[in-house]
């Protein structure tokens, strides 16, 4: 490459990783910057779960992307959709036009896998994006308020009814936050049904919650699950999602309310480039992130394979995909300035999940935590990493008043209600 021109960098997604990517390189005014993301706005994922039980609203978990890095001269934010990359001519399709690049990152995330039975997807809401945790609130919501009007019992059962199927944080962090806002919160607003009776049900086929974590936090988290009115159901198969609801092995759940939390496959972009992938349609990547045979493209985050080095892939979390951002960023430096190229290192800081209400479960190594001190860790980490300094004091405030009120205020139903329609 010329040394008289600027090295072009094209970064497909504006998730943790492709964000910290477009950061670090955008301090090098050498370098020309693209950022192509289908939303105009980075989302603390992490906490999505609060904006679909009315904790917490959508602006305060999104800042547009163009308020992050909009103003440095040598990044340009386009909003489109990338739909094909060209490893051989070096080139990005999007939005009827194109792009080329000296370097290609491709952070676009992941979406919900249905394992083979997409036709539950109709059935079901994932959690993957402020749509979606919108839609939660909204089946949420209305479901009290045509619970309230109907008279029929067995239409109330089916309509309070709530199925969470996924027993890792995010179905773990579901579960406790509907019961909170069912059984607690909103429990005496209602005057022909009681909320505190709403059913939910988490469901995972595998032998305990919580997976990654350590046995006794599975356990734990578990049992406080029950003490707050949740039905767990580990080592259970979902055998059909239809109209009617979820059929078991032996049992039938009937809900209007099914929120998928059980896998995630690779953004189909994943498979136009013609390369190796996982089952999961996840890119095999190799120690430097790279997709095999090309340097100059970057996979990183939930659409990547990585496991160099490791008994299994690294998991689709932020942390590591903010690492991989990083390394990244630091990698396209040192390469040029001809420095040699050292293979991507992950930095496990631990996992945690929050059951309810000054409860969590935090894993860091060997140190376990549960209980309040889990529930402070949680709080900590999840201010620190949150994006914006006015999104962490919206947050921290919003939180203090939960705490103290007992009360969730993004209780808002966004569609009006006419004569022909119940929501």
């Amino acid at each position: 490459m010329s040394e008289s021109r600027k090295r072009k960098i094209v970064v497909i997604g504006a998730g943790f990783g492709g964000l910290q990517v477009v950061k670090k390189l955008s301090q090098n005014n050498n370098l020309d910057i693209t950022v192509i993301d289908k939303k105009n706005h980075h989302l603390f994922q992490p906490l999505l779960y609060q904006v679909a039980t009315a904790v917490l609203s959508p602006a305060d978990i999104a800042i547009p992307i163009r308020s992050l890095v909009g103003e440095r001269l040598n990044v340009t934010v386009v909003l489109g959709e990338a739909t094909k990359v060209d490893l051989a001519t070096k080139t990005v399709y999007y939005q009827n036009t194109s792009t080329n690049y000296d370097y290609l990152i491709l952070s676009a995330g992941a979406k919900s896998s249905y394992f083979g039975n997409d036709h539950w997807e109709k059935y079901t809401i994932g959690l993957k994006n402020l749509k979606d945790a919108l839609k939660i609130r909204h089946k949420l919501l209305i479901s009290f308020e045509k619970a309230e009007l109907s008279g029929d019992p067995e239409v109330v059962k089916a309509l309070l009814n709530y199925v969470i199927i996924g027993g890792g944080p995010t179905g773990v962090e579901l579960a406790g936050s509907i019961a909170e806002l069912s059984h607690q919160i909103i429990r005496d607003e209602f005057h022909t049904i009681d909320p505190a009776l709403s059913k939910i049900t988490l469901i995972e086929a595998a032998p305990r919650l919580l997976m990654t974590f350590d046995p006794s936090l599975g356990e734990f988290t578990k049992k406080r699950l029950e003490s707050r009115g949740v039905e767990v159901l580990t080592g259970t198969r979902v055998i059909d999602i239809n109209e009617q609801g979820v059929q078991l092995e032996g049992k039938m759940i009937p809900t209007e309310t099914v929120i998928w939390a059980a896998g995630v496959q690779a953004n189909g972009i994943a498979s136009t480039l013609g390369v190796t992938l996982d089952r999961g349609g996840r890119v095999i990547v190799d120690e430097f992130c790279n997709v095999e045979g090309h340097p100059e493209v970057f996979v990183i985050g939930d659409i990547a394979n990585y496991s160099k080095g490791l008994e299994r892939p690294l998991p689709g979390v932020s942390p590591v995909a903010m690492q991989q951002g990083r390394y990244v960023a630091a990698l396209i430096q040192g390469d040029l300035k001809n420095k040699k190229r050292k293979s991507f290192r992950y930095v496990d800081k631990g996992s945690m999940a929050t059951i309810g209400r000054t409860d969590a479960v935090a894993q860091v190594g060997v140190l376990k935590m549960k209980g309040l001190f889990g529930w402070l860790a949680w709080l900590f980490v999840h201010l620190f990493y949150q994006v914006g300094f006015k999104n962490k004091v919206t947050i921290l405030i919003t939180w203090v008043w939960s705490y103290i009120a007992f009360r969730a205020e993004a209780r808002v139903i966004q569609d009006e209600i006419s004569a022909d329609k119940n929501g």
